[in-house]
């Protein structure tokens, strides 16, 4: 159990101050790190969606022209159209994949702000603790 404040010394109370101020800076550390990761996972996240709404893009792009070959090939025929209906309904899906990682991206950051703010708290507290 903790001794009374009174019967505590300058040098325990110091050594106190400089132990807890050295896990706090740790804490901080370990903090940062933890937040600095889940920022760099989401954005792979959102950059893997864009990766694979280029690859939906790019095989709708390759449906559209198969139906557009299709066409000139065979006029009237039935291949044509649905070729054309799939290469659009992929163009769309690509269109929202890439605008949905694209938006995540754009508000997302790596930067640590919750850690940030509480470096900023604790030295707002420091400077409150000065006589």
């Amino acid at each position: 159990m903790a001794a009374p404040r009174s019967d505590r010394s300058f040098g325990d109370l110091f050594g106190s101050l400089t132990s807890q101020l050295g896990e706090l800076i740790h804490k901080e550390i370990e903090l940062a790190r933890t937040e600095i990761t889940a920022n760099l996972v989401r954005t792979g996240r959102n950059a893997s969606l864009i990766g694979i709404g280029a690859v939906v893009g790019y095989a709708g792009f390759l449906a559209i022209v198969g139906a557009a070959i299709a066409l000139l090939v065979a006029v009237g025929l039935t291949p044509w159209p649905s070729a054309l209906i799939v290469g659009l309904v992929l163009v769309v899906v690509a269109v929202v994949l890439v605008q949905r990682g694209r938006a995540e991206l754009t508000a997302g950051s790596i930067a640590p702000e919750r850690t940030l703010q509480t470096l900023k708290d604790d030295a707002d507290w420091a400077k409150e603790q000065r006589p």
